[in-house]
């Protein structure tokens, strides 16, 4: 540890736990941004020109990992969570509609994050549906926590960009799935699509 983040970390860890902790929904979250805002500030001390400066530095760094969080949390995967969450949308066809579709979605997550090449299907199923936290994922495989991090975000992202070149979707104002269209078939590139099925699950 360089002198810079050792005076950074007896200074501003427990000021900066407590600014994450007050955005961040759960312990977890706040310890894996905390370690990730003192990698950064090692990883770039050069950077700083002035020790003056380091508290604003870090704290512009956790802002922007908080925002970085929570767009992550945005994507497509959290669809499948709204599903089994989302509120009654008034009107007894629309609501069959748009169940169909958070149905849908499910189904084509499930199917989806089967097509994808094994180190980024494992790594989803084991912190998505067995319940695993990323540090936990990095131990199981035998992996830095930064890979299994890096690893999570890919298979995250691979899984977006499929379902968007599956379905497309409509939503309400407050961000529900109400609607979807078939695009094409969901498992793409030829090596997933001799294990996976030919058609959307959408359809």
């Amino acid at each position: 540890m360089s002198c810079l983040t050792e005076q950074a970390w007896v200074a501003l860890h427990e000021p900066l736990r407590r600014f994450l902790q007050r955005r961040l929904p759960d312990e977890e979250s706040v310890d894996d941004l905390l370690q990730e805002i003192f990698l950064r500030i090692h990883q770039h001390r050069q950077a700083l020109r002035s020790p003056a400066k380091l508290e604003r530095w870090a704290y512009r760094i956790a802002q922007r990992l908080v925002c970085d969080y929570y767009r992550r949390r945005r994507s497509l995967l959290s669809l499948e969570r709204q599903a089994a969450v989302s509120t009654a949308i008034p009107g007894a066809e629309d609501e069959q509609e748009s169940e169909a579709a958070r149905e849908a979605i499910k189904r084509s997550l499930q199917e989806l994050i089967h097509c994808l090449p094994a180190p980024y299907r494992d790594a989803l199923m084991l912190t998505e549906y067995e319940g695993l936290s990323q540090r936990e994922l990095a131990q199981r495989l035998g992996l830095s926590f930064s890979g299994a991090k890096s690893r999570v975000q890919r298979a995250r992202t691979r899984l977006h960009q499929s379902l968007l070149a599956c379905c497309q979707f409509e939503f309400d104002r407050l961000g529900r799935v109400i609607g979807y269209q078939p695009l094409a078939p969901c498992c793409l590139g030829p090596e997933e699509s001799k294990r996976c099925p030919p058609a959307c699950v959408c359809d």
